[in-house]
């Protein structure tokens, strides 16, 4: 049987890995277009240690994911609108 805990053991390193790579917000952000921007704030924080040097890098993640909330806002209205005129 002490053969079998390894495998469970590995099993349960590899199911966690995957969670970790499945993250919610990762996956909004990589949808968005955003991703690079988003990557650069983190490397300005790694490299800084401090959000108030990275203000332009913030601020351009901010503007890319406003502006892609408008397009998703845009878009979802238009499809309501599509849906309401074939009733």
């Amino acid at each position: 049987m002490s053969a079998s805990v390894p495998q469970g053991h590995t099993w349960t390193r590899k199911v966690k890995k995957e969670d970790e790579e499945e993250d919610p917000l990762d996956q909004l952000i990589s949808r968005s277009g955003c991703a690079a921007a988003h990557f650069a704030v983190q490397e300005c924080m790694a490299q800084h240690q401090d959000w108030r040097q990275c203000q332009p890098q913030v601020q351009a993640f901010k503007d890319c994911m406003s502006e892609q909330q408008a397009k998703r806002r845009e878009e979802l209205q238009r499809r309501k609108g599509q849906a309401s005129a074939h009733h």
